[in-house]
């Protein structure tokens, strides 16, 4: 499904309408460039998911968990990692049987840890600086919603 979005506050709403269907255990693999709006979509997840706490991107601290909401939610950042193995070696298994939610920031730099994950591809207009389009492909197929 492709949506587009006008604005941060937008695409945060539809990170939102995300959240409502997500399960327990549920991967979101994001691809984007820099400054895309991942983590304003992970704002949304968050709000969807019942989280109050201000989330913030993980760029230094690698993943912040966010532990107050419907589910957990476990925002990682994986730019300076080069491989899988790094994941593993910062306790990703241990994450996933937590049963929460994992949103991955760079997911193409341990794309080979993901199993079938939900893929969030935010896409930049050169000509619209405040225009995203939105592609989400994968996971279960009742994860349907309109923005």
């Amino acid at each position: 499904m492709e949506f587009i979005t006008h604005s941060a506050a937008e695409t945060e709403a539809l990170g939102a309408k995300l959240a409502a269907v997500l399960q327990p255990g549920d991967v979101i693999a994001y691809l984007g460039d820099l400054g895309a709006g991942k983590t304003a979509f992970t704002r949304g997840l968050a709000r969807g998911l019942g989280i109050v706490e201000a989330v913030t991107s993980p760029t230094y601290t690698l993943v912040n968990e966010y532990l107050d909401g419907r589910l957990p939610l476990f925002h990682f950042d994986m730019y300076r990692l080069r491989d899988a193995d790094e994941l593993f070696d910062l306790g990703w298994e241990d994450y996933l049987a937590r049963q929460g939610i994992c949103a991955v920031e760079w997911s193409e730099n341990v794309w080979e840890a993901l199993e079938n994950p939900i893929t969030v591809q935010i896409r930049t207009d050169a000509e619209d600086e405040a225009l995203r389009r939105i592609t989400i492909t994968g996971g279960r197929s009742d994860a349907n919603f309109s923005l």
